[in-house]
């Protein structure tokens, strides 16, 4: 049990270090520099799989009547989308290319939606799960509009507008959001017998997700050793990345603490789904801009950590 315990409390951490540590070791290996390609694929569809397993698994213990809409959910939409237009004004107008990047890198940051693992976190933290999925559908809606809105501004060489970008977005993020969401309460009412099996498994979601996890941060320390730019530019974006993940849990944690819902609000706002910031990045800003997206993985699993070890080590003293 107390082995169990300590995986349960560090769980995060060591997937993190197992993702970077393995990156190097496959990359630094000769025999197996054929088998790149292949490796990168096999990552795109194990990935997608083991999110849409994990949140299958958190959306079975979620009432679809208990989805409703809070006081706070409006106040942090209001925040993230209007930082994020606030922070375009400068990328529109910037003629300087390397200070462009970083309002960019701000932006990314701060309109991601949240996390699709965010559902798993919020209940090892005794948060309230079904207002943390609540506030994802909303800010992956608010996302859809806003990105396209003001990404052509920001980058008109993208050549795209709003509507094919707004597809384009829609299709990338919410299939695998509301696929197994609806499969979750289909499960709910037309199988209980084995819905009842599935809610039993207690920490499966949590430990597919440290699996992802893993796969997360091999890809995003590619993505850094990668890069091309010089450290400079790395230490800015990486600074502007954990200052937004720190303004994020901070006031995501406050407005969520006034409606009494201060662990869902914290999660719903920080924790973020910084694989489709990744990838906003790439297909909207440019590659520099997407590691804003690697280096917001690294921060926020890192408070997440902190958070289970706070939990766990409190739950022992009682």
């Amino acid at each position: 049990m107390r082995v169990k315990g300590i995986l349960r409390t560090w769980m995060l951490p060591i997937a993190m270090l197992v993702g970077v540590l393995s990156y190097f070791v496959y990359a630094n290996l000769p025999f197996l520099d054929n088998t790149h390609a292949t490796a990168n694929r096999a990552i795109a569809i194990i990935q997608p799989f083991l999110i849409f397993c994990m949140l299958f698994l958190s959306f079975c213990k979620i009432n679809p009547k208990r989805l409703r809409l809070r006081p706070w959910h409006g106040w942090l939409l209001l925040i993230q989308c209007g930082s994020f237009l606030l922070l375009s004004l400068p990328a529109i107008f910037c003629k300087d290319a390397d200070t462009k990047v970083l309002w960019e890198s701000a932006m990314i940051c701060m309109l991601c939606p949240t996390a699709t693992a965010a559902a798993v976190i919020t209940g090892k933290l005794g948060g309230n799960t079904t207002n943390l999925v609540t506030y994802t559908i909303l800010i992956n809606l608010a996302t859809s509009i806003a990105a396209p809105a003001i990404f052509p501004l920001v980058n008109p060489a993208i050549g795209m507008g709003f509507f094919p970008s707004f597809l384009l977005i829609l299709g990338k993020v919410f299939p695998l959001l509301m696929i197994p969401l609806l499969l979750a309460f289909l499960v709910r009412y037309l199988m209980p017998g084995l819905h009842k099996i599935i809610v039993k498994q207690k920490d499966l979601a949590f430990y597919i997700w440290s699996v992802s996890l893993t796969l997360a941060l091999a890809v995003t320390t590619k993505i850094i050793v990668h890069s091309g730019i010089g450290l400079h530019y790395e230490i800015g974006i990486a600074v502007i990345s954990l200052i937004c993940c720190i303004i994020q849990f901070l006031l995501g944690k406050q407005i969520g603490g006034r409606y009494h819902d201060r662990i869902s609000g914290g999660q719903s706002m920080g924790q973020k789904n910084t694989v489709f910031a990744i990838w906003l990045g790439y297909t909207f800003l440019s590659p520099i801009t997407a590691l804003a997206g690697g280096f917001y993985t690294i921060w926020h699993n890192l408070f997440n950590s902190y958070q289970l070890y706070r939990k766990q080590k409190k739950e022992g003293k009682e």
